[in-house]
């Protein structure tokens, strides 16, 4: 089976402008998907969409094929799932036919290679449409969520049928992470939501699963870097 790996990074980030390539311990930030990209068994290629020349550069300088993202899915409305259709039809008439689509969003550093082989291997087994990476939610919509009802009152997000008073007691909960993608081709170009299909799932720890999207976030995942580094000294 071929599989291609894909990084989608626009150039126009307004949470920290030029996020993409912005150096994360010295490293442009896309380098760090592009890397575990190269490193993961069984992808054959990899390509980042972008319509960004600097982000262009950068991906080149460090092995990945680049494609040329049409502005109108470059919006900060534009829908990434019609920039994964682009992409895949592009590659279609470059290099052919493929099965596997891998994306390895650039907001998400610290992911592993573990990470994405195992997402690989858990939607080959399931044999499902997609694969997606979670992480144990912080919060749950069954004890500590709420929603307004507009009279200024509020309730829980998910009212349980019998009472909970204890976090441990609610169901068991998680956060859909921007960790890793594995799906098949001929679904993502068939339909227009992930759960449109038959979807699995891996669990990520939350220490691999930030998702960077402010200066908030950047700072914390340079923080755990730092950390591994010192840990490893």
């Amino acid at each position: 089976m071929t599989s291609y790996a894909f990084i989608f990074a626009r150039g126009g980030s307004k949470g920290i402008p030029g996020k993409n390539i912005k150096p994360l311990q010295g490293k442009p930030l896309i380098q760090y998907s592009i890397e575990v990209a190269l490193q993961t068994s069984g992808i054959n290629n990899v390509f980042v969409s972008t319509d960004d020349a600097d982000i262009a550069k950068v991906s080149r300088s460090n092995g990945a094929i680049v494609i040329d993202r049409p502005i109108e899915l470059a919006q900060d409305d534009s829908p990434e799932w019609q920039a994964w259709k682009h992409a895949i039809s592009w590659v279609r008439e470059q290099y052919g036919d493929f099965e596997e689509f891998i994306s390895l969003p650039a907001t998400s550093p610290l992911r592993s290679v573990k990470d994405v082989e195992s997402a690989i291997l858990q939607r080959s087994k399931i044999g499902a449409d997609i694969c997606i990476a979670i992480t144990p939610a912080s919060r749950s919509p069954y004890f500590n969520m709420v929603k307004q009802l507009g009279n200024n009152l509020i309730e829980l997000v998910n009212k349980p049928t019998n009472s909970i008073s204890r976090r441990q007691d609610a169901p068991e909960v998680f956060d859909i992470t921007t960790v890793v993608y594995v799906a098949n081709v001929e679904f993502i170009m068939s339909h227009d939501n992930i759960f449109d299909g038959v979807v699995t799932s891996v669990v990520v720890p939350r220490h691999r699963a930030v998702d960077i999207d402010d200066m908030y976030d950047f700072n914390f995942a340079e923080s755990i870097l730092n950390n591994t580094v010192s840990e490893g000294a």
